[in-house]
């Protein structure tokens, strides 16, 4: 059973969070603000962390920094009322792996909740596995048909993103980001090259194909 960790100043929004996420087969702990959370984590295996950003004594971009910055690597689902890109900028920089926005559907965030254990496990186990076609994050090798190729480590690291998240846009500049890094000087067409160097190794694969969601970015699906 999953344990998640749920730290939000509000007591009666933090106490709902849990309440559902228990009735979804989650284990749950409650924390009013990041110090708590820092206690919690010292103390509890945690498998996920839904935070608030605006607390006292720690807020999240805080909270999250500073477990980053000690190797907790559990994913990070940032709840907030900040809408702005530079809100989200700045939680993302500091660690956090999803971002939602007050009013927060309580539905939409148990699948957010699911997918990043999903995504979490897979990234544990570094291993996908989509029909057929195995991909081994360490040795950047990609077996299909029962043969087994080594990709260049940028053309691996695009796929296994993709493959891990099915049906999952990324757009290229999150593909920037988390592959080439935040401060890349690369330009984002260099994505467009890659996932043509994939497309064309992978275009007989029956068990996934590579999808250009016009305007947006790049998604893989099951054949």
């Amino acid at each position: 059973m999953f344990h998640i960790l749920v730290v939000e100043d509000d007591s009666k929004l933090r106490h709902l969070f849990c309440t559902v996420l228990r009735k979804h087969g989650y284990t749950c702990t409650e924390a009013e603000n990041g110090q708590a959370a820092i206690d919690v984590l010292d103390n509890t295996y945690i498998d996920l962390i839904i935070s608030d950003i605006m607390m006292p004594v720690m807020d999240g971009y805080s909270f999250v920094q500073e477990i980053r910055n000690a190797n907790y690597n559990q994913p990070v689902l940032m709840i907030t009322a900040k809408d702005t890109f530079d809100d989200m900028e700045k939680g993302f920089r500091a660690g956090t792996d999803d971002y939602m926005v007050k009013p927060i559907n309580i539905n939409e965030m148990v699948l957010r909740v699911g997918a990043l254990l999903k995504r979490a496990q897979i990234n544990h186990e570094r291993r996908v596995i989509v029909g057929n076609t195995k991909l081994e994050y360490d040795s950047l090798t990609v077996t299909q048909n029962n043969k087994e190729e080594m990709l260049p480590q940028k053309e691996f690291l695009i796929l296994f993103k993709l493959l891990s998240s099915l049906n999952h846009i990324f757009t290229m500049q999150q593909l920037m980001d988390e592959i080439w890094g935040l401060d890349t000087e690369t330009e984002s067409r260099t994505v467009d090259v890659h996932i043509g160097r994939l497309r064309e190794k992978f275009r007989n694969n029956p068990d996934f194909e590579i999808v250009t969601v016009r305007g947006l970015g790049y998604k893989a699906v099951k054949r």
